[in-house]
């Protein structure tokens, strides 16, 4: 298996492709550690806590193809255009990435090289091979994002597929103890995002991003109990 990047139950014949740009907080060998201590590379700024097993839940539930990257965002983000500032950060959140500053073009094309473009090709050849009927980007967020705390259990983000964004949030929303984000916590920004809208809107693919709250996530009965949640959901959204 490549570290950098791979698909799981690549047999699967489920209408869904699921995707999960920030599975790993793994930094490659070449790399060091980025000047990032132990810790922080723990942190949410290095990965999204819990999503490549709620992803890995959905896809056997589901029967699902999965892309997974195996490479930290500290590294590169594989959910963000080149040339977007958070592409290659030299500050995630409050903590600073040494490891980052003053890249040469040629460092920043060998990453982009190496660890995003063998991701975004398993994906585009998953959607050439057999064009899924939803693509989905399975994300985890932070309880508290500096120093405010988030209400939302869980939300869900999209940009053309407002159809499918809708009929989540109100599958979500049915459950009276959830507070469902409508895109939030965050939006898809052209500026800042790939998969939804280069794989999905600007293939006529509808496309999400689910993102649930990484406390909910924190162990595999976390990310068991959220995808037994949302894989119904999401066979309801296949059959529109």
């Amino acid at each position: 298996m490549n570290p950098v990047a791979w698909m799981e139950n690549a047999a699967g014949a489920g209408a869904v492709l699921l995707v999960c740009e920030h599975a790993s907080n793994w930094i490659p060998p070449r790399h060091g550690d980025l000047g990032v201590s132990a810790a922080d590379r723990q942190r949410h700024i290095a990965w999204d806590i819990g999503a490549a097993s709620l992803a890995r839940g959905l896809a056997r539930r589901l029967d699902a193809r999965l892309v997974l990257s195996g490479v930290s965002r500290l590294v590169i983000d594989c959910n963000r255009p080149l040339g977007a500032p958070s592409s290659i950060p030299r500050r995630s959140e409050d903590t600073e990435i040494p490891g980052n500053a003053g890249l040469t073009a040629a460092e920043i094309a060998f990453r982009q090289r190496e660890y995003v473009e063998p991701f975004r090709a398993l994906v585009a050849g998953a959607i050439a091979a057999r064009r899924p009927s939803l693509l989905v980007g399975v994300h985890s967020f932070t309880p508290v994002f500096r120093g405010v705390a988030r209400p939302w259990h869980a939300g869900v983000l999209y940009a053309d597929a407002t159809a499918l964004g809708a009929r989540l949030v109100a599958g979500l929303r049915a459950d009276p103890a959830l507070v469902v984000g409508d895109n939030e916590p965050y939006r898809i920004e052209p500026e800042e995002d790939f998969t939804v809208p280069i794989h999905g809107d600007a293939n006529g693919i509808p496309a999400v991003l689910l993102e649930v709250r990484q406390d909910l996530l924190a162990d595999e009965a976390g990310a068991e109990a959220w995808a037994a949640r949302l894989a119904p959901l999401l066979r309801i959204c296949v059959a529109f």
